[in-house]
């Protein structure tokens, strides 16, 4: 969006198995998408966008590794949440982590204003990266040098790569976290189903994450805590993924019951 508004040209490179929406999306406000194959993962990925960048000499936006992603998380999503929960009680900050800029920017502006607030950090029960205890290789760049052993393939698109991102290290390093948890992709993707059913909430699978979490947070927290959620996503990112499964394109035998409740207009 922000090279449409400034015009420069934008190549974003993607792992195949991300969701086909997100690439629509990036080519529908006139990025180029290049797909990279599935068993290249998200190290895969990155090494192609670097690639790109050195061989035609683009500006390369390193995300993972770049400070200024926390920074602006610092300088933004952190004192926003502060602000909004100015004189209220909170206790819990429920997230996980693609790049890590808002666990790590966001967490330091938290805890530097409210130290007693608890960080939860969560991880696909599938990728437990930082549960294993053991750290990313790492180039002089920062970027990681292949998969980390204790990936596998998991459900939550935009969480986890397969690789601990230099900004979750420094993260680690700088504010922590109180408190871990294994989410389950099944779990993750109901609770995306349950909050669009339920509350009017049109999040995608990531955010189904966060609640699952904070929801089971909440069933051993103190009575009367406040608990808050980073839900980052929106669903209409995931209509061809395993969410929407479950949902028809036609009409099912409730609504073609509704239809036949009166006489005009019906499909045949």
């Amino acid at each position: 969006m922000l090279c449409a508004q400034r015009g420069y040209k934008c190549v974003i490179c993607m792992a195949e198995p991300f969701s086909v929406e997100r690439r629509k999306l990036m080519r529908f406000m006139g990025a180029k998408v290049i797909i990279t194959p599935k068993a290249g993962k998200g190290t895969g990925m990155v090494a192609k966008a670097k690639e790109l960048a050195q061989k035609h000499g683009w500006f390369l936006c390193s995300q993972f590794e770049n400070e200024a992603n926390a920074a602006f998380h610092k300088l933004t999503t952190g004192p926003e949440i502060l602000a909004d929960f100015e004189g209220q009680r909170l206790d819990y900050f429920v997230l996980g982590y693609g790049t890590g800029g808002t666990f790590a920017g966001a967490g330091a502006a938290i805890k530097a204003e409210r130290p007693d607030v608890k960080i939860v950090l969560g991880e696909p029960e599938a990728a437990p990266l930082l549960k294993s205890g053991t750290k990313s290789e790492r180039n002089a760049d920062g970027s990681a040098i292949g998969s980390h052993p204790a990936f596998a393939a998991h459900p939550i698109q935009g969480w986890t790569p397969d690789f601990i991102p230099q900004i979750v290290e420094k993260g680690l390093e700088a504010v922590g976290y109180d408190e871990y948890i294994g989410i389950p992709g099944a779990g993750s993707i109901e609770t995306s189903q349950m909050l669009a059913k339920t509350q009017g909430i049109f999040t995608g699978i990531s955010g189904g994450a966060s609640m699952w979490a904070a929801i089971e947070i909440a069933k051993k927290a103190p009575e009367g805590s406040v608990i808050l959620a980073m839900i980052a996503d929106t669903g209409e990112r995931y209509l061809t993924t395993p969410l929407f499964e479950s949902i028809l394109a036609d009409m099912n035998e409730d609504e073609l019951v509704i239809s036949k409740s009166t006489p005009s207009f019906q499909l045949g």
